[in-house]
């Protein structure tokens, strides 16, 4: 299968340091799980380049890997080869979905993550960055959940 072939998907946030790289490296675990990882192209950016090259932050990694998960980039921001490669552009929040919006990509291509989990209540995965570990065990267990939704909604979709 080609990458054209794929499910391509793009976690969005503002800088790729705690949710989108947390989103990468959970779908990626799912995919892997169901035996699935050859039909998809998954990887994260930000919005804002505040960040790049760095690993992502250490409350990430430490939640990530409380759950066996593995997140395997470093930041990086969005670039308009992105928008050409990537199907899928899910953003945790409204803000990076208006950031995308503004420099012209359609609103069909976009989407929040929380929105492909009808149980969840939240519209937005909030921003951890400036509070504590309690924050990112939040957003893991939001993200988590929206992860199962999206994947369970990609593969009935592809079928």
């Amino acid at each position: 299968m080609t990458e054209t072939e794929k499910i391509t998907i793009l976690f969005i946030c503002m800088g790729n340091i705690c949710r989108s790289p947390l989103a990468e490296g959970i779908f990626l675990h799912k995919v892997n799980q169901r035996g699935v990882a050859h039909e998809f192209v998954v990887e994260s950016a930000g919005t804002g380049g505040w960040h790049v090259g760095e690993l992502p932050d250490p409350r990430s990694r430490q939640i990530a890997g409380k759950y066996g998960i593995n997140l395997p980039s470093r930041s990086r921001q969005v670039t308009k080869k992105d928008l050409e490669r990537f199907t899928h552009l899910i953003c945790m929040d409204e803000a990076n979905r208006e950031n995308l919006l503004q420099i012209g990509i359609p609103e069909q291509r976009i989407s929040l993550l929380l929105d492909a989990d009808p149980n969840c209540q939240l519209r937005e995965v909030p921003d951890p960055y400036y509070g504590g570990e309690d924050g990112f065990e939040t957003i893991y267990r939001l993200i988590d959940s929206a992860c199962d939704a999206l994947l369970d909604e990609l593969l009935t979709k592809s079928k």
